[in-house]
């Protein structure tokens, strides 16, 4: 059955044809609000998250499992004829079609971007790649490191004096999928106001840069690269992590007010006149001592004592948490960013919830990712494939 959700995207008919991470994120975030999205794999094998060896949970992967929720799978092989005219009858009666194949795939099986639109004018064709469709690098594959190191990211993760580091997560294709799944929603309201479709872009590298929004003002401002800075704030001090007795704390002193209460909470008044630190930007110009002088109070007491004066004071704290620490918290638990799926093989899993709430939508029970060609045969029969066509087309491989 197709998502029966009352939420905001309900009636909206997604096909899936992108795979892995960034393509996967966006169609997820569609599927949590409510659209109906058909994930069409490749035959043999399915979406290259499926291999994955570790971690997997009764057999299954597990990054399949959390970026595929509220998904129907169709197991297709559209390097064949009649695999893509499945594909074009199918167009037909779709919003929206997501892909993040490298420059010209789609074009090559004759199922690119003009040949869908001549088929349905109001299709919303949303591609991700790894640096969009123009310039000099359009031909070049996306991968989420490569683009962290070309936006110049990695320059500014880690600590002085270390080698470039990547963000812990995979933030140029959690982000690159994001950003699809906001110009498709900006395509759609296009499309309410005048019927029209059109072609949607991001991509990794785009995504990337787009993280850099302070450090591209400084450059823009001054003409020089910020360097690293650890988990210090490029703009404002004191605004990082700091070492306790027990662990680390982050502490907000993004403006003066918070400033002096730091000052007083740690016990040290007079740092609120000392001329080195008595302006954001004597702060900022002396950041490393101030960062000593403070990790010297901070490594007299445990992490959460701080944070109960700190939270007391009225100034902006909390911890450094582990993975488990963030997803295990009543806060988060309160919030719904952990849900639950049954899945056929996995069984009862978890994955993480969707960030966005909606208020007077009501919250069904979540379907888990598919397994390759689960749906086939329901999705087909509503797209007015015939029974026996259906059994030719298993018998010639064309689905699973």
């Amino acid at each position: 059955m197709a998502n029966q959700s009352n939420g905001p995207l309900a009636g909206i008919r997604v096909l899936e044809l992108a795979q892995i991470m960034a393509g996967p994120t966006c169609g997820m975030m569609l599927a949590d609000m409510g659209a109906d999205v058909v994930k069409v794999e490749k035959i043999p094998g399915g979406d290259d998250s499926r291999s994955y060896q570790e971690p997997r949970i009764n057999g299954v992967s597990a990054p399949f499992l959390v970026l595929n929720r509220n998904k129907r799978g169709l197991a297709l092989d559209l390097k064949k004829p009649e695999g893509r005219n499945v594909l074009l009858r199918m167009v037909k009666q779709v919003d929206v079609i997501t892909e993040n194949y490298r420059l010209g795939t789609m074009e090559k099986l004759g199922i690119g971007y003009d040949v869908l639109r001549s088929i349905n004018p109001g299709l919303i064709y949303a591609a991700v790649s790894g640096y969009g469709k123009t310039g000099p690098l359009a031909d070049k594959p996306g991968f989420d490191l490569i683009a962290q190191g070309f936006s110049g990211l990695m320059s500014i993760t880690g600590h002085p004096g270390g080698p470039p580091a990547k963000t812990g997560n995979s933030v140029a294709d959690i982000n690159a999928g994001i950003l699809a799944c906001v110009g498709i929603l900006a395509a759609y309201i296009h499309k309410l106001k005048t019927g029209e479709g059109q072609l949607v872009e991001s991509s990794l590298m785009e995504a990337a840069m787009q993280q850099t929004y302070w450090q591209a003002a400084m450059f823009f401002a001054t003409g020089v690269s910020q360097e690293m800075l650890g988990s210090a704030h490029p703009l404002t001090a004191p605004y990082q992590a700091f070492k306790t007795q027990d662990g680390y704390i982050n502490i907000g002193g993004a403006n003066q007010a918070n400033w002096q209460r730091i000052a007083d909470t740690l016990g040290h008044p007079e740092w609120k006149g000392d001329s080195r630190f008595e302006t954001n930007s004597a702060r900022m110009q002396n950041q490393t001592l101030l960062a000593s002088e403070i990790e010297t109070v901070l490594q007299h007491n445990i992490t959460q004592h701080w944070i109960n004066q700190f939270e007391s004071a009225g100034v902006p704290a909390g911890p450094v948490n582990t993975i488990e620490q963030a997803f295990t918290h009543p806060q988060a638990i309160a919030r719904d960013m952990v849900v639950e799926t049954n899945h056929p093989s996995a069984g009862r899993i978890k994955g993480v919830g969707h960030p966005i709430k909606f208020h007077g939508s009501s919250k069904p029970e979540p379907l888990p990712a598919p397994e390759l060609g689960q749906h086939s045969n329901e999705i087909l029969l509503e797209f007015g494939f015939e029974e026996d066509e259906i059994n030719a087309l298993r018998t010639e491989g064309i689905i699973r």
